[in-house]
């Protein structure tokens, strides 16, 4: 039996990201760094983390400009990387306690983005996109799920008080209704991957940084419930 055009193409897709798999693996690294380094390094030092962001992005067009094409790639990812970075910089240094905040800080270089993607800087504004899509779906399934409200009290609290209401509010959102819809939400987003990983090498970059955005915020519930203390929220 033929094959469909839908599934050549996948499979295709699917086939070049195995033969070069290092962009999306490097995709993958960069949206979980801001976890484990991002979260404490702006508590303890939010101005220092935000500066961060210029030798970081000088590096980062230095690599692009290498005449080597992968070196060259990695730089552009790391680009928009840099995005993400002072976004989430300038956020949870200063605005932390304002939720509703959260995604138009994060979405301050939307409109370069988005006019980028067709051009030199396509693999850096697909992972900006990538990463910023991620955060829309976290927001969204946080606030259908009612959990919102923790958000705030979790990050004032003292240090023996917050680990329990970060429980709390992890064990509200595995109730059966509030599962549902982040179990919802989940589907919609891998949806959202498997679109976007064929549309080409710059989709797959976006569809990388979602993936890996949904399997932090698995990780961040699964850790919220069982080891509040470990959570790099608080």
């Amino acid at each position: 039996m033929a094959s469909t055009p839908w599934a050549s193409n996948g499979a295709w897709a699917w086939l070049q990201a195995a033969q070069n798999p290092g962009l999306i693996l490097i995709s993958g690294v960069l949206v979980t760094l801001p976890v484990f380094l991002q979260a404490p390094w702006v508590r303890l030092a939010p101005f220092s983390a935000a500066l961060f962001t210029v030798p970081l992005l000088a590096f980062a067009l230095a690599l692009a400009h290498h005449p080597n094409p992968r070196i060259r790639r990695s730089g552009e990812l790391l680009v928009g990387f840099c995005g993400s970075w002072l976004g989430g910089c300038l956020f949870w240094g200063w605005v932390r306690l304002h939720p509703l905040w959260h995604l138009p800080i994060e979405a301050f270089a939307l409109p370069l983005a988005l006019a980028g993607l067709q051009g030199r800087w396509k693999l850096a504004c697909g992972f900006y996109l990538g990463s910023l899509m991620g955060t829309a779906f976290t927001d969204a399934a946080m606030a259908a799920t009612g959990v919102m409200p923790f958000w705030p009290q979790v990050l004032s609290a003292s240090p023996a008080d917050a680990p329990l209401l970060l429980q709390a509010a992890a064990q509200q959102v595995v109730a059966p209704l509030p599962m549902t819809l982040v179990l919802l939400c989940g589907a919609l987003l891998l949806q959202a991957c498997r679109w976007l990983w064929q549309r080409g090498p710059v989709g797959r970059i976006t569809a990388s940084a979602l993936a890996t955005t949904l399997a932090v915020d698995a990780l961040f519930l699964l850790a919220a419930l069982l080891a509040p203390n470990l959570s790099g929220l608080i």
